[in-house]
């Protein structure tokens, strides 16, 4: 259905109708003048053959156009319903100090961010994704969104702190995609997450609690474990053996449904992503159809004047 942003503008169609009414009138007065013309042979050598129904059509075309011109002016629009993609991808990065051993050149956490800024490049546009930081805590640095930018810029801040909350991390991520706005559409988004991390949970609530929560809300959790065991990082003027407890991450991809990686490669964390289904919201937005009624109008004059002109020695 066709709404108007300024009907006021369709009291311009008033002069157009009087334009209307007085070719009519025109047309028929000279229709009487022309009967009393007692010569026909006359009048047919005044009035070339076949010009009667050329020049209503001239004019009809010519009315047509003014009335798409008057309605341009109104502002019509249609409002129509548009797919909105509502999949989701929460990347929940660690951002303990166990992070920056450089078993994994350069180091852990830039080995994690690199890998990071190239999944969020080629996830489909359409897509939203959030980015969560843990350590002693975790915290959504970046809600879901489509905004690319934010989340890359997001990712370089990342700053190092004591602790892993690898459980509080997952339910950090979690909260978020809950709160990803329907647009319309039953049910939660499709989501995923993708957790990088050396793994080793010491603070907050057991990974195990956490595998059941995203389990039981179908979302599936992706890891990457990020480092050797050979890993060593200096704390306090000590250094620290680092291993990475891949035998968690794994369970806890197991358990949701998602993959585990030793090493982040694009074709490797592609996946996180391909076995995405989406789920179509619709939203309403108006769609201006002011250009292709000015348009209309415009073509349609420009036809009048081709038909008067061809068909007689002057424009209507």
């Amino acid at each position: 259905m066709i709404r108007l942003g300024d009907p006021a503008w369709l009291l311009a169609v008033v002069p157009v109708l009087l334009l209307a009414a007085a070719f009519v009138w025109r047309s028929r007065r000279r229709a009487r003048t022309a009967m009393r013309f007692s010569n026909l042979e006359l009048l047919k050598s005044l009035v070339p053959q076949g010009i009667g129904w050329r020049r209503y059509l001239a004019a009809a075309t010519l009315l047509t156009g003014m009335l798409a011109l008057v309605v341009s002016l109104a502002q019509p629009s249609i409002r129509v319903r548009k797919p909105l993609e509502r999949a989701t991808v929460v990347l929940a990065i660690d951002v303990s100090l166990s992070m920056q051993a450089a078993d994994v050149a350069p180091t852990r956490i830039e080995a994690a961010q690199a890998a990071a800024k190239q999944f969020i490049s080629d996830v489909p546009a359409d897509y939203n994704v959030g980015i969560v930081s843990f350590a002693r805590a975790a915290q959504v640095l970046v809600a879901p969104t489509k905004d690319r930018a934010a989340a890359t810029r997001a990712i370089d801040s990342l700053q190092l702190d004591e602790a892993t909350a690898t459980g509080e991390a997952v339910f950090t991520a979690l909260e978020a995609i809950h709160n990803v706005p329907s647009d319309g559409a039953a049910g939660p988004a499709p989501a995923r997450i993708l957790l990088l991390s050396d793994g080793y949970r010491t603070y907050g609530r057991p990974l195990e609690d956490a595998a059941a929560a995203a389990e039981a809300d179908g979302i599936p959790v992706s890891t990457v474990a990020f480092g050797t065991d050979d890993g060593v990082v200096d704390i306090a003027g000590q250094l620290q053996r680092v291993p990475v407890d891949r035998a968690a991450l794994a369970a806890l991809a197991e358990t949701t449904g998602g993959f585990y990686y030793e090493a982040a490669s694009e074709n490797e964390l592609k996946q996180v992503y391909e076995d995405m289904g989406s789920s179509l919201g619709h939203r309403e937005v108006p769609v201006e159809l002011t250009r292709w009624f000015a348009a209309t109008g415009l073509a349609l004059s420009v036809l009048a004047g081709m038909f008067s002109l061809l068909w007689t020695p002057r424009i209507i």
